[in-house]
């Protein structure tokens, strides 16, 4: 009975797996199958056609990702830690407050951002579509950092505090280290939500000097004649989706132990 209960796991997890993988695999394919048989056409002509993926492009993704990351880190460590160690009035309903957000789809707060960037005067800038993508990642890392700070024994902390160590050094020194798993997993879930990010540079941007490679990928979807090029879409699908799995590969390790150590306190 035993046997066959394994037996179950590993093909539903192989089925799973399979079903997870083939866009992908089909998208590798298809990013390298040409008229004659297979090579690298599609990708040579995603880097030289007029309008297709330049550096500054990629560039700007980097950009754009690094300060989505800096900005999620610091705001959601510094709440994660008000939220999950001190008591203060109204602490509860406003972390409350705070993961109703997700319940708001942000396509439709979208044109109040634009118009608040406007205020800011951060309109068509890198720095202002990060800072909205910052605000959208906050309540899942918010969640995540107040669960991985709740979950560190308080006899560190006062330890720390008996050796004279005040709040914002006992956080850099005890518990930032403990909770490394957790950064890891936000840095990670902001880093790619920002770099696959399409919806939010459309309306944000109208600079094409200052696209991304989500919108430079769009924006060269169009061969000649109206004809729609996918091969060379397929590559440039492929060639956003390189970055994301090489992180995934060198930091899946703390990611799942951030991921589970998060999600079991809540």
């Amino acid at each position: 009975m035993k046997i066959w209960g394994k037996a179950g796991y590993g093909v539903t997890g192989g089925a799973l797996a399979i079903l997870f993988l083939f866009p992908l695999l089909w998208s590798g394919y298809a990013s390298v199958r040409t008229g004659s048989g297979f090579g690298l056409e599609n990708y040579d002509r995603l880097f030289t056609s007029d309008n297709g993926i330049r550096l500054h492009h990629v560039v700007n993704s980097f950009t754009v990702s690094a300060l989505t990351v800096g900005g999620t880190l610091i705001v959601s460590t510094l709440g994660g830690y008000a939220f999950g160690r001190f008591r203060f009035p109204g602490r509860d309903a406003l972390f409350l407050i705070t993961l109703a957000i997700l319940m708001v789809p942000y396509a439709t707060i979208l044109i109040a951002l634009y118009v608040l960037l406007g205020w800011l005067g951060l309109q068509d800038s890198l720095i202002g579509l990060s800072l909205v993508l910052t605000m959208f990642q906050l309540p899942f890392s918010l969640f995540m950092m107040r669960n991985s700070f709740e979950a560190v024994p308080r006899e560190l902390e006062e330890s720390a505090q008996v050796d004279g160590c005040n709040s914002f050094s006992t956080l850099l020194r005890i518990m930032l280290p403990a909770v490394r798993p957790g950064l890891i997993t936000v840095g990670l879930f902001a880093f790619l939500a920002s770099w696959n990010e399409f919806f939010a540079p459309l309306i944000l941007l109208n600079s094409t000097d200052k696209f991304t490679t989500t919108l430079a990928v769009v924006n060269m979807r169009t061969a000649g004649h109206g004809s729609i090029d996918y091969a060379a879409l397929e590559a440039g699908v492929v060639f956003m989706a390189v970055p994301c799995l090489l992180l995934f590969a060198f930091m899946q390790r703390s990611y799942v132990r951030g991921f589970a150590s998060g999600a079991l306190k809540g």
